[in-house]
């Protein structure tokens, strides 16, 4: 071959492609930033809104290209003295703008070459260079216009020439040219038109390739209908046939970007409109489609009015006018209707393709490429709706309004989620058909071809030669497959035979090209599965989309059939990052927020959905159960009773309540309760939540069942609290039964949700309860512990101290007594035993620990009341010469001790741990008297904690020994204490003279609670001297002796008004020494004469029967 003929193989046409069409959506990723960056005041630069440089940028931009530095230096000052940040922050702007010029520099050289070289183009049989070819064409027209589109571009250029003018000297050497460059190019199209004249008869034969591709591909839903497009299930006979076609890789090429290479491609050579009725016809067909096109990203080019625009002033082009005003008349009376179809279509063909191959995945080796096209044509049909919704054209926008477009994205996902998941079956058949099937057809193809040069001999025997390598084991053995150079290779040799006078015109060779451009796909399915994903179904344009993106996110929540198919729309973010380019690395931050921001969005807003329907059902549940609490079926037994006794009313009789349960009766199948379309929401929406158990977006795990979790604690946390109906101004709150009863609804809902998401439910009972169980949960807010524990201390023991309640030990349980103003609350409906088992059950260990201290800080605060009056009197109680009548101070605080020592919480543990209680109740029993006193705390504490009465209460001592004064020794502190029994054992008497201290044998105590002393009087005194490391029992034996000394004198008495209840306060001895581990009825003996105890209890019994006579 002689030097002065072009060769292909120097020409590097597919290198070139290839580098060019990557770097030219690089070009466009920049310079789409560059325009948002000025379009918005808060991007913009600086110097663009600086009012100091206002004058100096209009000067500019009305002199450009033009450069003036001499004249005009008033309107140039400011600008000498910002020159060096604006050579610093432009230069980013400015270069991108000669990178652009260099581009265009380049595919002009191109362009002309491909030219020179008569290449052939047909997109069926040299796919790759006609695509390519196609690409750079398109993409350098987009370009073009995208820069015509910045507005401050010549400001901008002007702005930095003139800055490196008077710091250089000189001009920027680039500035000249693309300067001329942004001038020729203000109206690109137009520019464009007369530039590509030389290239209109290589560019003309590429597009009317297409008329075997577009119109096939651009068909209506009721044609794809009668063709059963897409359908595995439609020909059984022939399910496990591989997918074939003769132009494999124009099935899934995006319709959208055909329309592009269309529309751009006969605006640019348009005089071949009048010459060639395929071209014609294929114009108008793309033109008939859509109003407007995707320029880059969310820019649009709106074809009809740029057309009528350019051709209304070519000569001769009436005809071409008035076929567009027809398609335009076409595209906004039927593109919607169409479009929506087509959705319609592919929303059941998609689900029936998903759902055959997630129960066959075997089936995705011979029918891969059924699901490439599905993808390309539901992301071609999902980008169109995206577009045009957001430049709707006509009044009517019920076509560009799709409610149910996430089941299109969803079951998007899905055939995407099976590819990945079952790639290495993929592999295995495609190794299998490689090396078994198409090694052996190319091998024939090239044995059979007449004339083969040595260059393209080596390529195509290279390919039968990896393809005969592949085996079944790489893919067992986890080998990593790589075949782009493969790739490359064919595209090489796609150029070498598509040059004219080529020794080998791959023209003259069609089943070639053919069979190749299978084999390109199929080596696809080995080692290009994921990019081949990205290339069908790649949307990652939504994130230019955002508002309407989320606004098909709020329909697709607010639809209930479609909630299920929500968690499409996390799944889009992981799209995001696949649209950032390596030319434009400054806006993967920007773009990576915006996705995690909307990921985040997304599930937390179908997970507050999802808890808002929970509450909804507990809300129910709770209401529900209500109805069987026990203080309801007062009315029904009462009306039974009624009817047994065939009591006659005067008037109609009520009508019959409805018994719980009613809701439950059905009497049709149609019939839909609240409860049933709550349940229905719920379970579509966990569908949805559970679908994946996470999900990557941007280096960024997400983990949407998490999101659901920490919602459910959040609000089962407020719904508890808020159960309470606690009121601080009248003091009210819900009784612990009815709370629990609430709370048990609430959680038995909670754990159905296991049936929808797989979730930890467990946890977040573990995680709330808890919380519950201490005075703060963990947002500092109060809870049921704090709550209650307030509204029994400040409410319920208040009204003790003021006489108003008393503790009957015969009903375990705090009792209204008659009084002139009517309490609020009945005690007894949040005191009893079966209240306190509930209290115990919702506050746990910790909560009734926490409980208790509360209370024993009450507790130790009046013992010290008691010591100071102690203190006062030191020397008349050391003589013992005087009493004082405070006694009921004890006796009220112990109230609290007989409160806390109620056997709920025993009872309670016992029933969740029953061999732990026992095990801790035997080693509190078998405690031996001479263990050391610290060893014999720690048992008590974990007695108390169990809920068991201990000889010493460790919350007691912990609370007293807190009182402790730096200003007294020991030994004084010692002598207060005896001194405080002996206050209180000579103080006894008086309590004889009060009316409220007649002992009742009903309530098995006395009505002002001075039962209640036995225990605070042994309690306190053991924790006291346990203190002061004293003998407990002797001082409770001192205690004895005083207070029987005391008691006897009484029986001398003659003023009945001071003896009045002698006999009820004789009791206490006998109630003291039977409380107490550590005193004897011999010793009560020896003290107080036992036929005095018998004589009292006889006359108290004959009292009460007498007053109750």
């Amino acid at each position: 071959m002689s030097r002065g003929v072009i060769q292909p193989s120097q020409q590097k046409l597919a290198e070139k492609f290839t580098i060019l069409n990557d770097r030219g959506i690089g070009m466009l990723t920049r310079i789409y930033n560059i325009k948002k960056a000025c379009g918005d005041p808060k991007a913009k630069p600086s110097y663009l809104v600086d009012k100091n440089l206002e004058s100096a940028v209009k000067f500019i931009v009305r002199k450009f290209p033009a450069i003036e530095t001499r004249n005009n230096n008033q309107q140039l000052t400011q600008l000498q003295k910002e020159k060096s940040e604006i050579l610093k922050n432009l230069a980013l702007y400015y270069f991108t703008f000669v990178d652009v010029m260099e581009f265009k520099d380049h595919v002009s050289e191109l362009l002309n070459t491909i030219d020179a070289c008569q290449v052939f183009f047909d997109i069926t049989i040299n796919f790759d260079l006609t695509k390519n070819y196609l690409d750079l064409v398109v993409t350098y027209t987009t370009l073009m216009m995208l820069l015509s589109r910045i507005e401050e571009r010549k400001a901008i250029i002007g702005l930095y020439n003139y800055a490196h003018e008077m710091t250089h000297g000189a001009s920027d050497r680039e500035y000249p040219r693309l300067g001329q460059m942004i001038v020729d190019y203000e109206n690109p199209l137009k520019k464009m038109m007369e530039e590509f004249v030389p290239h209109g008869k290589s560019l003309s034969d590429a597009l009317i390739s297409l008329q075997m591709v577009y119109p096939r591909r651009n068909l209506s839903a009721d044609q794809w209908r009668n063709a059963q497009l897409l359908s595995l299930i439609s020909a059984p006979s022939t399910m496990l046939n591989p997918a074939q076609s003769d132009t494999m890789p124009c099935e899934y090429l995006s319709l959208d970007c055909m329309e592009k290479w269309i529309v751009f491609g006969f605006i640019l050579c348009h005089a071949v409109l009048s010459t060639d009725a395929a071209a014609l016809s294929l114009w108008k067909l793309a033109l008939q489609s859509s109003t407007c096109l995707c320029l880059f990203r969310d820019e649009v080019f709106h074809m009809h009015k740029a057309c009528e625009d350019l051709f209304v002033n070519i000569r001769g082009y009436n005809k071409r006018l008035n076929d567009i005003k027809e398609c335009k008349e076409q595209a906004l009376s039927h593109a919607g209707s169409m479009h929506r179809e087509r959705r319609k279509f592919l929303r059941s063909a998609l689900k029936e393709l998903a759902t055959v191959l997630a129960d066959q995945p075997g089936l995705l080796g011979p029918k891969a490429l059924f699901v490439f096209m599905a993808l390309s044509f539901a992301r071609d049909e999902i980008i169109w709706l995206l577009r045009h919704a957001d430049n709707i054209q006509k009044k009517s926008t019920d076509d560009f309004i799709d409610k149910h477009i996430a089941e299109l994205i969803f079951y998007m996902e899905e055939l995407r989620a099976h590819v990945r998941k079952y790639g290495p079956v993929m592999q295995r058949y495609y190794v299998q058909y490689l090396s078994g099937f198409d090694a052996v057809v190319l091998n024939e193809l090239v044995q059979n071809l007449s004339v083969c040069p040595e260059d393209e001999s080596i390529i195509m025997s290279s390919f039968v030669n990896t393809m005969t390598s592949l085996s079944v084991k790489q893919v067992e053995d986890g080998d990593v497959f790589d075949f782009r150079g493969m790739r490359l290779d064919w595209f090489r040799l796609q150029a070498y035979t598509s040059v004219s006078k080529a020794s080998l015109g791959i023209a003259d060779h069609r089943e070639l090209g053919k069979m190749m451009n299978t084999i390109i796909f199929h080596t696809k399915m080995v080692d290009s599965l994921v990019e081949l994903l990205v290339e069908t179904s790649d949307l990652s344009i939504f994130c230019f989309y955002s508002r309407a993106f989320e606004k098909m996110f709020q329909q697709c929540l607010e639809l209930p059939s479609q909630s299920r198919h929500s968690i499409s729309f996390p799944l889009l973010c992981t799209h995001f990052m696949s649209c950032t380019h390596e030319l434009c690395p400054e806006e993967r931050h920007h773009i990576g927020d915006r996705s995690l921001s909307l990921c985040n969005m997304f599930l937390d807003e179908m997970a507050k959905q999802a808890r808002n329907l929970i509450t909804d059902i507990c809300t129910e549940q709770c209401t529900l159960s209500d109805q069987l609490l026990p203080k309801h079926c007062a009315k029904t037994i009462s009306q039974a009773v009624n009817k047994k006794s065939k009591k006659q009313t005067g008037k109609k009789g009520e009508p019959e309540r409805e018994k719980p349960g009613v809701e439950s009766m059905r009497k049709n199948r149609l019939l839909v309760t609240n409860l049933d379309k709550l349940h229905t929401a719920l379970s579509e929406l966990c569908f949805s939540i559970n679908y994946v158990p996470n999900m990557v977006v941007w280096e960024h795990t997400f983990t949407p069942r998490e999101y659901l979790t920490s919602h459910l604690e959040i609000r089962f946390t407020k719904s508890i609290v808020g159960m309470t109906m606690y009121n601080q101004a009248t003091q009210e709150i819900a009784k612990p039964s009815e709370l629990l009863t609430s709370v048990r609804a609430y959680m038995t809902v909670l754990q159905s949700i296991e049936n929808y998401v797989q979730i930890d439910i467990t946890r977040v009972f573990n995680n709330v309860l808890l919380q519950q169980t201490q005075h703060l949960d963990s947002h500092g807010e109060p809870t049921i512990t704090s709550l209650y524990t307030n509204w029994y201390l400040e409410t319920l023991l208040r009204q003790v101290s003021n006489g108003h309640i008393a503790y009957f030990p015969a009903m375990k349980a705090f009792v209204n007594l008659p009084t002139e103003n009517e309490l609020t609350f009945n005690a007894e409906e949040y005191s009893d035993i079966s209240e306190m088992r509930s209290l115990s059950e919702l506050l746990g260990p910790y909560g009734m620990k926490f409980l208790s201290e509360s209370l024993m800080w009450h507790i130790s605060s009046q013992v010290a009341e008691l010591k100071k009056l102690v203190v006062d009197n030191v020397e008349v109680l050391t003589q013992m010469r005087t009493s004082f009548d405070k006694p009921e101070q004890m006796a009220c605080s112990y109230n609290v001790l007989y409160f806390v020592r109620l056997e709920a919480l025993r009872d309670v543990l016992s029933c969740h741990i029953p061999f732990l209680v026992s095990s801790v109740e035997d080693f509190k029993d078998h405690i031996p008297r001479e263990t050391d006193m610290k060893v014999a705390m720690n048992v008590y504490e974990l007695s108390s904690a169990a809920g068991l009465p201990c000889e010493i209460d460790p919350a007691l001592v912990v609370a007293l020994s807190s009182q402790k004064s730096e200003n007294i020794s020991p030994e004084e502190e010692y002598k207060i204490a005896c001194l405080l029994m002996v206050f209180v054992a000579v103080s006894m008497p008086t309590l004889a003279s009060n009316v409220m201290s007649q002992y009742s044998p009903a309530i098995e105590g006395h009505c002002n609670n001075i039962h209640c002393l036995a225990k605070a009087v042994n309690q306190i005194a053991a924790a006291l001297f346990t203190i002061h490391k004293g003998s407990i029992e002797d001082r409770l034996k001192e205690f004895l002796a005083l207070a029987s000394s005391s008691l006897l004198k009484i029986g001398q008495e003659t003023d009945k008004m001071t003896t009045r209840n002698r006999e009820s306060v004789y009791l206490l001895l006998d109630m003291i020494v039977q409380e107490s581990p550590f005193l004897t009825m011999d010793l009560l003996e020896s003290c107080f004469p036992y036929v005095l105890l018998r004589n009292a209890y006889h006359a108290v019994y004959k009292q009460s029967i007498s007053s109750s006579a």
